[in-house]
């Protein structure tokens, strides 16, 4: 990345410095949520989660339009949409990580059916909106261009909270997601922190979903923390690893976005796919290596 390019973002500053500090803020909170889905092998419940905050903005837009609502609908399509966000991802998460009993569903189904709730109800409930209409595809196609302030101060807030969570709570957090039982065994409140976690993964997604869209929320989500996890042999690590390659990226997908007039979401994502596929390639190597030297030692 040349100096050049860096000049241009830096020149740039004065006019996206709001959408670049909220997609950073944004990268570095997913990245940490994201080591707990990524943990407890529920990749696909992170798109569920960001559809049905799709489906919250698009509840608040599908107000707004009302005619008992028509002198609010600035209001109702900015923070009512973001509290709704919110809503509906904390919900989902709390739904789909109770677990499965005899005589339920699978979280399996419920994520699925989560999914595809969040991704066609939205356009139905705004299809005769066309500022609502323009608001969910913009919300779907990812753009941080449109952030605001008011997002970037929230986004500011839980990713320090975030930060001070990992410090304090790292081990316990560990134990939950990779040993649930054993953690329950030793005494800890395994529902309890499955709900807060997932309390937490709500909210994060839904404040990313309301400022970035549902790909730059679902790709930090779960990229940066497969890419860390694939990194080493210890999972401990990835709890500083998959934010710093989160927000690496980030910057990277920022700066080379404005230098080739390229959306800077995709090329964030892009970015993080192109880095997981490397990873990827280097351990394949690095497991037929082994297996060939082991041949020869025999």
């Amino acid at each position: 990345m040349g100096s050049a390019m860096l000049a241009e973002l830096i020149a740039s500053w004065s006019l996206f410095q709001t959408s670049y500090l909220v997609g950073w803020c944004a990268a570095a909170a997913l990245a940490w949520v994201g080591i707990w889905v990524v943990a407890r092998n529920q990749i696909f419940l992170g798109a569920a989660v960001s559809q049905a905050s799709a489906l919250g903005i698009a509840s608040a837009l599908g107000l707004a339009s009302l005619s008992a609502f028509a002198t609010h609908a600035d209001e109702m399509s900015g923070g009512a949409a973001t509290a709704l966000a919110v809503l509906a991802a904390v919900a989902t998460a709390l739904f789909t990580a109770r677990g499965s009993r005899p005589g339920r569903e699978t979280p399996e189904a419920v994520t699925g059916w989560v999914f595809l709730l969040g991704a066609s109800v939205p356009v139905l409930l705004v299809a005769h909106s066309p500022h609502g209409l323009h608001e969910v595809e913009r919300t779907l196609f990812s753009s941080v261009l449109g952030a605001s302030r008011t997002d970037l101060a929230l986004l500011a807030v839980v990713t320090v909270l975030l930060l001070l969570a990992v410090l304090f709570f790292r081990k316990r957090i560990l134990l939950l997601s990779m040993d649930p039982e054993f953690a329950a065994a030793v005494g800890m409140r395994e529902a309890l922190w499955r709900n807060a976690a997932g309390v937490v993964l709500g909210v994060v997604v839904g404040l990313s979903m309301r400022a970035t869209g549902m790909l730059y929320t679902f790709g930090c989500l779960v990229l940066p923390a497969l890419i860390a996890k694939n990194l080493g042999r210890e999972f401990a690590p990835v709890f500083w690893k998959a934010p710093a390659i989160a927000l690496t990226a980030a910057v990277a997908g920022f700066v080379l976005a404005h230098h080739f007039d390229t959306p800077p979401a995709q090329t964030t994502v892009a970015l993080l796919c192109a880095l997981l596929a490397l990873v990827w390639s280097g351990r394949l190597l690095r497991v037929r290596s082994a297996r060939a030297t082991s041949m020869l030692s025999s």
